[in-house]
């Protein structure tokens, strides 16, 4: 129904009406917000969220956890399954949920967690990912040579925490283990911690693979701690089954998936190409914050441990800007570069026209390498090495469970504990426990044999 003109009386009242109303939503809003009561955010993997007010509220609202946000869960998974563009933001409120879940059950049977050691390991497992560049995995170790994710997000902790007047301190001590009580390092990083509870549910509803469905409900309800150690209770084993049968199931449906593997290869051989020109002298467009990463070569040592060093600040100031959208519009920009190589990459990652990608068992002979070469070589007019940027091999690998490192324990009703892997009548170390390795062999379809 339209409203009256606007020099109507009563359009006038109506208007004073809808006013009114909206500043006392507002007003309730801001005296609810001052209150520091938390939020509620609604997930479509658990329905309601909390997010308790206090250190976790103001840790959700600052920028290094809100540049989350665009961070790709999945990197270029988006390109096999399209519903795959969830965010690490929403993996870290997922965590953070059922972090919240485990310490819950935990308390309940008889183990005491204190609030402050909750809201400790509550802000280590929100933060546990802080330190993820662009496209999540799909630029590990690439940005920054031999420097992890993980070394990452220490470093913007301890950056958060000098901010925070020494608050994540103990937050701190868990993510790295040096906690007296080992369990709640092993909630945030271990076997069965909330990251993996997390990712396989959530990476499941968004790809749309069933497989990879776990029972987290039921694991955590089953989870105690005995001797310091997190365990599993026996009446959720098959449960404990499950969860590493879908963890195998998703690497090698998802994550490893032939076309996953091509398409990311094709991003690092992209960076690959821009790192080359720009030492050469050539110039190449790239967006402030990645431009710094591609001219400065950093060390593992300019990063860990925290120095606060105007390098270090420098490092954290151009990191924290830096995310999805900084490679994807520079690879729009890049199509468009005199160098070949540079844009047919920059061109097929924005198309997605990817390469051909072939797997077997074991490594791939030379002679068909030279022979496909020598074709792409041929094909765009290029030497060797840069032949190479287009055809190139490589291996993956994976196992669902390793008995040789934090095993999961299953309490017995006797009250002893024993490996997963000899309480199951399913699953044996040697099913679990092997690793399976994969060598591939990517080049454009264009020179297929």
């Amino acid at each position: 129904m339209p409203l009256p003109p606007c020099g109507d009386k009563q359009h006038s009242r109506l208007h004073k009406h809808m006013s009114d109303r909206a500043l006392e939503r507002t007003a309730i809003f801001t005296v609810e917000s001052s209150a520091a009561k938390g939020k509620i955010v609604n997930d479509p993997v658990y329905g309601f969220i909390r997010i308790p007010a206090g250190l976790i509220f103001e840790l959700t609202e600052h920028p290094y956890v809100q540049r989350l946000r665009r961070i790709r869960q999945l990197g270029l998974t988006g390109f096999v399954y399209p519903g795959a563009n969830h965010t690490r933001f929403q993996h870290a409120l997922g965590a953070l949920h059922l972090m919240s879940q485990a310490i819950q059950s935990i308390r309940s049977k008889g183990t005491p967690v204190s609030p402050a050691e909750e809201e400790a390991v509550s802000a280590a497992i929100l933060l546990h990912d802080i330190g993820h560049g662009p496209f999540s995995h799909a630029l590990e170790n690439s940005l920054m040579e031999g420097i992890s994710h993980e070394d990452l997000s220490i470093l913007l902790m301890e950056k958060l925490n000098r901010d925070l007047d020494n608050r994540l301190k103990t937050a701190l001590r868990i993510f790295r283990n040096r906690y007296p009580k080992k369990f709640l390092f092993q909630l945030v990083s271990g076997q069965l911690d909330m990251d993996r509870m997390d990712y396989l549910r959530r990476d499941s509803f968004f790809t749309g693979v069933t497989e990879g469905t776990i029972g987290s409900d039921r694991i955590i309800k089953m989870l105690n701690v005995v001797n310091d150690q997190l365990v599993v209770e026996i009446k959720g084993i098959y449960s404990i089954e499950k969860f590493l049968i879908a963890r195998r199931l998703m690497y090698w449906q998802v994550y490893f998936h032939k076309t996953v593997i091509v398409a990311e290869q094709l991003l690092l051989k992209l960076l690959q190409r821009v790192r080359e020109l720009s030492n050469r002298g050539i110039t190449v467009f790239a967006t402030p914050a990645l431009d710094f990463f591609i001219r400065e070569k950093i060390q593992k040592e300019d990063v860990c441990p925290w120095a606060g060093s105007e390098y270090q600040l420098e490092i954290i100031k151009h990191f924290t800007e830096l995310d999805d959208n900084d490679l994807l519009a520079s690879a729009k920009v890049w199509q468009h570069h005199p160098d070949p190589v540079l844009s047919e990459l920059s061109r097929r990652l924005i198309t997605r026209k990817l390469f051909a990608i072939e797997m077997q068992p074991g490594p791939f002979e030379g002679e068909k390498i030279e022979t496909l070469l020598k074709k792409a070589g041929r094909q765009w007019d290029l030497n060797r090495n840069d032949s190479r940027y287009l055809v190139f091999t490589g291996s993956i690998s994976n196992h669902a469970y390793s008995a040789h490192d934090e095993q999961i324990k299953i309490l017995l009703k006797n009250g002893k504990t024993a490996d997963v892997t000899a309480v199951s009548e399913m699953l044996g170390t040697d099913v679990l426990s092997k690793r399976v390795r994969k060598y591939y062999l990517c080049y454009p379809k264009e020179i297929r044999t």
